[in-house]
């Protein structure tokens, strides 16, 4: 397994705090050292604020990381928070209402509601609508959940 699919989801700030401790570098001399504000890096590694491409650069070249790891991290932290929005649903036109033949289909709430609808995806539903699921749970959750409840392995 990648390093990148261990952390991803994490805010790289967080990433960002854990190298400066490990080379037991001063925040704010570091933040200074790359031309920026102390309190702009202070806000990056407590998660308020957003890491921006040209800060990241700067960093992963003075932390010797690989270069666009920190955006890399951004992307899948702000993909993270985005699926946390109640309005995020799977592409409804690949699912069968038929499937939640006992719940009003337009009432789901997809994310409280995780657990029950994979099961149901997974026993009843066909492979388009599978996939889907997986494609909007995401294929680790989905394990998750099938590890949990291990009779959908057997479908």
């Amino acid at each position: 397994m990648k390093t990148i699919d261990i952390i991803k989801g994490i805010h790289p700030g967080k990433i960002v705090e854990r190298e400066l401790k490990k080379r037991n570098i001063n925040q704010r001399q570091f933040a200074l050292s790359l031309g920026a504000h102390p309190q702009t890096l202070g806000a990056i590694i407590k998660g308020n604020r957003r890491m921006n491409v040209d800060l990241s650069l700067k960093m992963e070249e003075k932390l010797e990381l690989e270069e666009g790891f920190l955006m890399t991290l951004q992307v899948f932290y702000d993909i993270k928070e985005a699926k946390k929005d109640s309005n995020y649903k799977p592409d409804l036109s690949k699912l069968r209402k038929g499937i939640f033949w006992d719940t009003d289909f337009d009432k789901i709430d997809w994310k409280l509601m995780k657990v029950s609808i994979v099961k149901r995806v997974f026993a009843y539903g066909n492979k388009t609508e599978q996939e889907e699921i997986t494609r909007f749970y995401g294929k680790d959750e989905i394990f998750k959940i099938n590890l949990l409840h291990p009779e959908l392995l057997t479908r």
